[in-house]
């Protein structure tokens, strides 16, 4: 609202009152509020026509020190008289015999026309008075602090966005306002800003991005409800955190016990490792010895590290490869035998073990490495496919049955105590490869051996068999 001045004219022989009762609106000049200047204020004073010899009207120049300057009407009583009517000291009076000659022809036209000129004076004073009170009531005088940087302003802003809007001052998600963004304002209020800043903490072992409004390392911690007495921190307290935010390590206070020798030892500790903890407790590890946890892990609050006493030792040992068999069908064999082409010969493998003993306790044989010093070689075995003959011209029609009988007991894998005949007929191996047998005459089936006994008989008769030859002849 503008406050604006006004002039109100009385009655005076220059000037006749306007159409509008005394206010003339387009007399109207706006002011700025706050702004000082020199206005002038005329007064009329008016006495009663019938006790008054006259009216003096005075101007009166003045320096405006408030810009809620009040509108002042000077008014005379009618009783009053004509030297105490007249203007102050330094003030021009004009026509007030004049006016007053008036005022005494006329009393009743007079006095209707007075009340006309006050009302609309009366008007303008309220209307200036209101307004002035109306504009001082929008503003208000609050305290606004952004991070805690405090200042006091003047504002007209209804509520406390409006007002961080004119002041530029930018909020995110992460940011804090008190009282809420929508909150009105009101004279005496206290706005407060804090901005959120990214802490990168790592939280005894545990990664994570957190957001904070306080200022310092030592608030944050309080803020996010970290336990910091006794706490491991990798920056000092007291650090100022910057709204870039900055990286800190924290490792709190645990209770660990750790048992080693027969005995338990509690620590509180804010140890990185298992290792840092066993050292703390005056634990020393020797050789193989280790824990029962990795020693590079994170010692947890409550947690039990048990101590592992090793003594040991490696031992190599030797061990066989078995090695394939492989069988090929051959058409030169009779049906039924097989006959070993290439012996196997058995692999070497060279293994190392570690022989451990845990606290007194003998551990399971562990191998630890492992390698082949021969490769096996693999059996070749002919399987015979020929067909066996059914007779031998010359030798059927003898007891076969009783030479077997006499010499191997019909055994077909009968050999003798030597090792050197083998079978039914107990041929020696020579004797049965040239009779066309392969491998051992005690693994060929037991036609095979007496279709080859036959054929032996009818090369050299009984005698192969000089104990056991009559039989043939039963």
């Amino acid at each position: 609202m503008s406050n604006a001045q006004f002039e109100t004219y009385g009655p005076s022989p220059a000037h006749q009152p306007p159409a509008y009762g005394g206010f003339d609106p387009y007399s109207a000049q706006t002011l700025g509020y706050g702004l000082r200047g020199t206005y002038e204020r005329r007064a009329d004073t008016y006495g009663p026509a019938y006790e008054t010899q006259g009216t003096h009207e005075s101007y009166e120049s003045y320096e405006a020190h408030d810009a809620y300057a009040a509108y002042e009407d000077t008014y005379r009583p009618a009783y009053e008289d004509s030297e105490a009517a007249a203007p102050a000291s330094g003030r021009r009076a004009r026509g007030g015999r004049r006016a007053a000659h008036r005022r005494r022809a006329r009393p009743t036209e007079r006095g209707e026309g007075s009340m006309r000129r006050l009302v609309p004076q009366a008007l303008v004073v309220a209307f200036l008075a209101g307004g002035t009170t109306a504009f001082v009531a929008e503003d208000k005088a609050v305290e606004l602090s952004v991070d805690g940087t405090p200042r006091s302003l003047h504002t007209f802003a209804d509520d406390v966005t409006e007002l961080l809007a004119e002041e530029g001052v930018e909020v995110g998600a992460h940011d804090v306002v008190a009282p809420s963004p929508d909150a009105r304002l009101d004279s005496g209020d206290e706005i407060a800003v804090r901005y959120g800043r990214p802490v990168r903490l790592t939280l005894d072992g545990q990664r994570r991005e957190v957001w904070t409004t306080e200022r310092t390392v030592e608030g944050a911690l309080e803020q996010l409800g970290v336990r910091a007495e006794g706490a491991y921190l990798s920056t000092s307290r007291s650090r100022r955190i910057g709204r870039e935010g900055l990286a800190l390590d924290v490792r709190t206070e645990r209770a660990v016990t750790v048992m080693a020798d027969g005995r338990a030892r509690t620590i509180r500790t804010n140890a990185a490792t298992v290792r840092e903890v066993v050292e703390q407790a005056g634990i020393t590890l020797r050789g193989q010895d280790t824990t029962s946890v990795p020693l590079e892990g994170f010692p947890r609050d409550g947690q039990t590290i048990t101590v592992l006493r090793i003594t040991g030792r490696k031992e190599i040992r030797d061990e066989a490869i078995a090695f394939a068999v492989e069988r090929v069908e051959d058409p030169e064999v009779f049906r039924g035998t097989e006959v070993v082409e290439r012996a196997g010969e058995p692999g070497l493998r060279r293994v190392t073990y570690s022989l451990r003993t845990v606290n007194g306790v003998k551990q399971k044989p562990r191998r630890i490495r492992s390698e082949v010093v021969r490769e096996p070689r693999t059996q070749v075995v002919k399987v015979g496919t020929k067909p066996l003959p059914t007779t031998v011209r010359g030798a059927d029609g003898l007891d076969w049955q009783g030479l077997a009988a006499c010499e191997s007991g019909g055994r077909p894998d009968a050999v003798d105590s030597s090792g050197t005949y083998g079978g039914l007929y107990q041929f020696d191996t020579q004797t049965w490869r040239n009779l066309g047998g392969k491998g051992r005459p005690q693994d060929a089936p037991a036609a095979e051996q007496t279709m080859r006994a036959k054929k032996l008989f009818v090369r050299q008769g009984t005698s192969p068999w000089p104990h056991c030859g009559e039989r043939l002849h039963g």
